[in-house]
């Protein structure tokens, strides 16, 4: 007797998966061709959305979606984008009106109930239908991704009671006069910050979570240490009066604290300061170690932009691009890059790294006003050549509270 295989569980739910993404195909293709059907029967041809509102006499936003629905070509992208079941009812009915042909009209509503049965049945309301088909479909995965960010910053902004327009993330990379170690610069920012309810506090922090064998001694872009904020601001590129600003030393941690001020709504503040880290990291890495160099910036407060720059001197990883790793940092917190146990926590969104090229001089950043002077203040304060730099820069829009967006180069080795 012939000994049956027992599927992996992993290969059952491959096949459900594809059970359910071909049944989507199957009704969003029939959808499409149906309403096609419905639109092309109508005595009238409007032209638009504006037409297509006025001729069946309904809302242009219900038209405009409809119209998107019929050019598009993917069964899957006719789901993504078509109106939901009532609103598409209230276009046949008004088609109706105009003395469609009765077989067109029963088509296109059999095709809705297939499609509220689909929502309902196989994803339980049509948000949870989008999340599936945004894992199929790569043009609605960002537009999926970026809406559901969007209300996770509405709602996390009035839970912490803050939000920034740009939090800023800048780093310079640069051989230490030893040859044997890097300097690391860190300008952070906040762009627009405003406070929703009296009594928050704003945090941002700078840390080394690989410790190497010198102790952290972060100084400010002149020299002092970082105990107190004197010289640690830039008020040029700061709010006049400029904020407070807190710092508590904890070795590998430096937390700095935007402390409770006066509370208006209506009012927004900008920080900028700089942190200067002599010797920070080593410049090579052992030999068949597996290690990687890896810079990475926290979403401590809810952000519409992330703005999030990594600048390498040219004789710092040559030849050597970073890739992007995004971690949720809640049940674990802020993740190493060499710990591959931590690639469970990595976020797979739809977000990149652009190379700029060389040459600090050229760079510019529309969230950042005054952003070449900034870069030009902080070559001139350490005497570094800005032709020297190249850059990588990862923007996200409407950045998740808690994570951590991790540039990892591939260090050259001894």
């Amino acid at each position: 007797m012939q000994k049956q295989l027992i599927k992996a569980p992993n290969d059952v739910l491959e096949t459900r998966a594809r059970r359910l993404e071909q049944r989507i195909i199957g009704v969003g293709k029939e959808l499409g061709a149906a309403l096609r059907e419905l639109m092309g029967s109508l005595p009238a041809s409007p032209r638009g959305p504006g037409d297509l509102a006025n001729y069946l006499q309904i809302d242009k936003v219900l038209a405009t979606r409809v119209m998107k629905t019929l050019r598009a070509s993917e069964p899957l992208s006719v789901i993504h984008v078509s109106p939901g079941p009532g609103p598409l009812r209230r276009v046949i009915e008004a088609a109706e009106q105009k003395r469609v042909r009765a077989v067109t009209a029963k088509r296109a509503r059999a095709a809705v109930d297939e499609f509220e049965k689909l929502i309902r049945k196989e994803a339980g309301d049509r948000s949870a239908l989008q999340a599936m088909i945004s894992a199929w479909l790569p043009d609605s995965r960002e537009e999926f991704e970026l809406r559901r960010k969007q209300a996770a910053y509405r709602a996390m902004s009035q839970l912490i009671g803050a939000s920034v327009e740009t939090l800023l993330a800048t780093v310079f990379i640069h051989p230490n006069a030893d040859g044997k170690r890097l300097d690391v610069v860190w300008v952070f920012g906040v762009l627009g910050l405003k406070r929703h309810r009296p009594g928050t506090r704003v945090r941002l922090a700078s840390r080394r979570i690989d410790r190497a064998d010198a102790p952290r001694q972060p100084v400010t872009l002149n020299g002092r240490p970082v105990d107190d904020m004197v010289g640690l601001r830039l008020d040029a590129f700061s709010s006049d009066p400029p904020p407070k600003l807190e710092v508590h030393d904890g070795g590998e941690v430096i937390r700095y604290t935007l402390p409770d001020g006066s509370f208006d709504p209506n009012a927004s503040t900008d920080l900028v300061f700089a942190e200067v880290n002599r010797a920070e990291l080593d410049r090579h890495v052992p030999a068949d170690s597996g290690r990687r160099a890896y810079f990475f910036a926290e979403v401590t407060t809810p952000a519409v932009q992330l703005l999030f720059d990594v600048f390498v001197h040219q004789d710092v990883y040559p030849g050597a691009d970073p890739s992007l790793a995004i971690y949720d940092t809640v049940l674990e917190g802020v993740a190493s890059a060499n710990d591959r146990g931590r690639d469970l926590d990595r976020l797979h969104l739809e977000e990149s790294i652009r190379s700029l090229g060389r040459d600090l001089r050229r760079f510019r950043a529309s969230a950042a006003p005054r952003y070449a002077d900034l870069l030009r203040t902080v070559c001139q304060k350490l005497d570094w050549n800005p032709a020297e730099f190249r850059g990588y820069r990862c923007v996200i829009d409407y950045p998740i509270y808690g994570s951590q967006v991790t540039m990892v180069f591939p260090p050259p080795v001894r």
